[in-house]
This record gives C-alpha cells, structure tokens and sequence, in this order.
C-alpha cells in the first residue's frame, strides 16, 4: 500500500496535548462508523505548523499583499475592527437555535442593519437570509414568482435579462422555472430601448439588470424602462453587486425597482474570495413584502423576535438566519462610516476609476469611451495582434505586485479587462498601476514573448489551468506518477 508522506511530518511531535478519554470508544458511535486503526495524520509541532501556513499565506496574492483590481467584486481592504467585534463572544459564541429572550442583542443588530439597507436601497422590506448575491437572486426571482401566482397571473414565463449583466442573472432566473430573453446593449453600451420595446408583452414576468452595469455604467434610461416594464405587469429586479458605486448616492427604490440583492461582501466589506463567507441580503418594495422568506425579525412592545407566521412567504431559503458574523462585520461597517462616510465611499471608488481610466486608455482599446461608475472596460485587442493577450497581460502583472483584473468578461467585449480599483486605494496605489499597464503595453510592442511567458518572478510560474482545473490535487500528499 502507498505510504502517505507529509514533508515536515516526524513521529512523536505534537502540537497538542489532549485529555484522557474518560467514556467508551464506541459510545454513540454505530460500529459501522467507527475507526478500525488511527488516521494517518502529519506529526508535528505547533511552530512548524503556524511557519507552514505562514508559508503558504506568503506565496498567495491578498489584498494586504498588493492591489487586487478585480472588476465587479469589490476587493476592498476589510477594516480590522470588523473582525474584532464579529469576535466578540455574545456574537461568535451565539446558537442560532438559543431562544428569543437569550438573543436579544443579536436580534437587535439583525434588525437595525435590516433597517439601514432598508433605508439605504429605497425599499420597504428586507431578508438578511441569503448567503450570497446568487442567491439572493434566486430569492428575489422566487418572489416575483410567487407575487404573479397570488394574483392568478400565471402566464407571465420571462425574465428579460441585458447582455451585459452578471452571468448569474440569467441563471437565476432559469432555476426559478423561468424562459430568458436577453436585451441587446446598444453602441454605447446600455440597454436597446427599441429592442427591449419589441420583447415586451403579457409573457413577462419581470426585468433584471445589474446597475451599474459589467461595463461600468449607469444606465441613464433607467426610468424609461421602469416605465415600459411596469406598463406590461412585469417587475423590476436590480443586481446590486456594483452597489458601491451607489452608496448613498442613488437608490433603487427611488428608480422603481421592486427587489434588490446587496452583496455585504462587496459593498459592506467583510471578507470576501475563496469561496466564502458571503451575505446577499435582499430588500423590496411594498408589494413583495409579503413574500419575503421566513422567519422575519420583528421589534413589538420593546422586545426582539422571530416572526414565522407569515402565509404567503416562499419560506426559507438559508439553513437559520444568514451568515451570521458577515451581518455583525457590515453592521460594524456601516456604524464607523455612518451617511457621510458611505457617501465619500463611492464618492471615491468613483473618482479612483475614472482617474485610473483617463491614465491608461490611450495604451489599450477603449469599447466605451465615457465616464464610468466604479470600473471600467479596457480591451487587449491592439496587444493580441502584437503578439500576447489579454490573459497574458493579467499574468505579467503579478511581476509588477498587481492581481490582475477580471479578464475575458463581459463577454460582449472581445480581449476584456474589467477594472476595479476601489476606493481603499490611494493615488499612490493608482499611479503604480497605472504604470505597470502602461510599461507591459509597451514590452507587448517590443518583445511580446516577455509577456507570453509571465510570470517570472512569483514561487510558481505559469500553470497547465485545464489540467489544474480536471486533476485537482489540494493536499500535501506526494503521489507517485
């Protein structure tokens, strides 16, 4: 049998010293289950094993390592205070099954940061349950669902989608049971209005648009397309994932939108890539209210509960009530700022983008040549036909101390880069970017191969992805070819 090797194992280290077991071995456990021989685990002790994550942590790139210019996600740096008071132990020790009278305080925050997206979106309703923007979607898709069978309307089958919204868009309306009809973007890169006219009919149930859109934008004819889907019974769903751009400035609920999902992961800073944790709170307006999943925290007679006697819910769509210490981390957020400090976020995300914009577009293609929201699209067209791409492009930034931008979407635009600077990062932060694009523009131009062998100076050079992507190995095991 092959002997599992662990590089820094040694037997008789320990990092830990655990008590004597003091009730039988198979107590509880059915036999079928039980252990027949130990786990073949790495023996080592507790400083080894502190430098090897230390190790591993410093051949990553992270947001505390260099700028992470991600478009439409939002890697802004995390304030600490965050994490202290997510640690704090009425929070971190909290049961979500304790009782409503032993979890006032956790109810309470649940219900005044339900108050302040409220407030902040415009509308008049809110669930703090959906783990992630995705499903936030699906969540706010389930409602409009649900409001078109309650008033017997069930012929409504479409969701009309822009071709420049989030993937997820149309995938969540899929899952809910629902036909997808995209809307084409015109040269400006918004909405058709003459398209979206000839899509429009009875069959609508609702319209979901990301604003700002993938491609950095406000949709200025926002209003006229509230107006042409409300006069067709349909609703309107926002995906609020570029909400920092908005911040304080504009609220959906004042652009006619009946649903909004806001990811508390983005907009909210708390921690944010790797698959989790998220939040993907959702807030509607009057006429979905009654559709929101259970249970809803309610504050009656100066007391905090939990409210699931409500008939015409879609129920629940999250194990308990959320990811938990993502909600403490935001409301933290959002107590530190206040209206002023989340105004001047977006205020500077804002102007960051524009500035890193007007620096660098005379060195790439610009598809949409107009001030943008908090990111904008640059293309590498002119830098494929020299000889590296726009993947290329990405990998050689790691050399220069840059993550690279999201690459290759939307879709809609050929060599994409979407960029995000955020308003975390200083002028400083943006020059030196700006920089490092403009200097791999000009290797491109004159020795292209630089570039399509990058990185060079990270731990691990370029990978085989596909093959990373079908043969993933995670653990520290040595396999024998």
């Amino acid at each position: 049998m092959e002997k599992l090797i662990f590089e820094k194992s040694v037997v008789g280290r320990k990092a830990y010293t655990l008590p004597k077991i003091d009730v039988p071995l198979s107590e509880g456990i059915p036999n079928k289950f039980a252990r027949k021989k130990d786990a073949r685990l790495p023996e080592t002790s507790e400083i080894e094993v502190a430098r090897h994550f230390q190790h591993l942590a410093h051949q990553n790139f992270n947001i505390e390592k260099g700028m992470y210019p991600l478009g439409s996600c939002t890697m802004k740096y995390n304030p600490k205070i965050n994490e202290k008071t997510a640690a704090l132990p009425g929070f971190a020790s909290s049961h979500p099954l304790t009782n409503d009278e032993f979890s006032q305080g956790s109810l309470q925050l649940m219900f005044e940061l339900g108050e302040m997206l409220k407030e902040i979106t415009g509308l008049q309703g809110v669930s703090l349950q959906p783990a992630a923007g995705s499903q936030g979607e699906l969540t706010g898709i389930y409602m409009f669902r649900a409001y078109h069978q309650h008033r017997n309307d069930t012929a409504r089958d479409t969701i009309l989608v822009p071709d420049s919204s989030h993937g997820t868009n149309p995938a969540s309306a899929a899952i809910a049971g629902y036909k997808v009809d995209t809307i084409k973007t015109n040269e400006s890169g918004r909405i058709d209005i003459e398209h979206l006219k000839s899509r429009l009919g009875n069959h609508v149930a609702g319209f979901m648009i990301t604003n700002p859109s993938t491609v950095g934008l406000f949709e200025s004819q926002i209003l006229k397309v509230r107006e042409l889907i409300n006069e067709c019974g349909g609703l309107m769903y926002m995906d609020g994932a570029n909400f920092n751009a908005l911040l304080t400035l504009a609220r959906p609920g004042d652009m006619g939108f009946d649903c909004v999902h806001i990811n508390l992961h983005k907009t909210f800073s708390t921690p944010h890539g790797g698959g989790g944790p998220g939040s993907g709170p959702v807030c509607v307006s009057e006429r979905l209210r009654d559709y929101l999943p259970v249970p809803q925290v309610r504050f009656e007679d100066n007391k905090y509960s939990l409210e699931n006697d409500r008939p015409e819910s879609i129920g629940r769509f999250h194990t308990f009530n959320g990811n938990f210490g993502v909600l403490v981390r935001a409301y933290t957020y959002m107590r530190m700022l206040g209206k002023t400090g989340m105004r001047a976020v977006s205020e500077n995300a804002v102007i960051n983008a524009n500035y890193l914009f007007r620096k660098i577009d005379k060195y790439f293609d610009v598809p949409f040549d107009d001030h943008c929201m908090h990111e904008f699209i640059i293309s590498g067209n002119r830098q494929k036909k020299q000889g590296a791409n726009t993947k290329d492009i990405g990998k050689r930034l790691l050399d220069y101390g840059f993550h690279a931008p999201t690459v290759y979407f939307p879709i809609t635009v050929p060599e994409a880069m979407l960029i995000e600077p955020t308003e975390t990062e200083n002028k400083q932060n943006l020059d030196e970017f700006a920089d490092a694009m403009i200097s791999i523009a000009k290797e491109v131009e004159e020795n292209p191969e630089l570039v399509k062998t990058a990185p060079h100076s990270t731990h691990l050079r370029r990978l085989d992805e596909a093959k990373a992507a079908r043969m993933l190995n995670i653990s520290w095991r040595n396999y024998k070819n």
